[in-house]
């Protein structure tokens, strides 16, 4: 898929075919799960987004909702965004280790872990690593970061 133009979640999913929109909406439930309370989904830069809101911080680098975890249908594979884990290198050095743990090849970007089938993806670590930061705690590591103190 090509970044989608939808406006909500919704369409989202039902424009994609039919095997990646059971993996995607399969993940997603893992993440509206286990999400911490404070964060929304809505739809950004053509992706399910899960993002502090402007209520809880309105003054961003980019003057868009902070975003937190994204999930995306790209060309050739399923992207799930982990923002908490490329913030903190304890994070991604624990979800690193915990991800080849399961057996499972990791094929890892930055924030980005791509994945081509459900199967791929081993579900509980996402469910931990989702559940991992609260929206207050995220919220001072962007700060932190924007001002460098990490």
């Amino acid at each position: 898929m090509v970044q989608s133009h939808a406006k909500t979640v919704g369409q989202y999913l039902s424009e994609l075919g039919d095997g990646r929109r059971e993996a995607v909406a399969a993940v997603r439930s893992v993440i509206l799960d286990n999400l911490p309370d404070g964060y929304e989904e809505t739809m950004q830069y053509g992706m399910i987004s899960y993002v502090v809101p402007f209520s809880v911080l309105a003054d961003t680098y980019n003057g868009q909702p902070l975003m937190y975890i994204a999930l995306a249908s790209q060309k050739q594979h399923m992207s799930l965004y982990l923002t908490n884990v490329y913030g903190d290198e304890s994070v991604e050095k624990w979800f690193k280790e915990r991800y080849l743990a399961t057996g499972k090849k990791l094929n890892m970007g930055k924030s980005c872990v791509r994945f081509r089938k459900l199967d791929d993806l081993p579900l509980d670590l996402v469910a931990e690593v989702v559940a991992r930061t609260p929206i207050d705690e995220f919220v001072n590591i962007y700060h932190a970061s924007r001002s460098g103190r990490r």
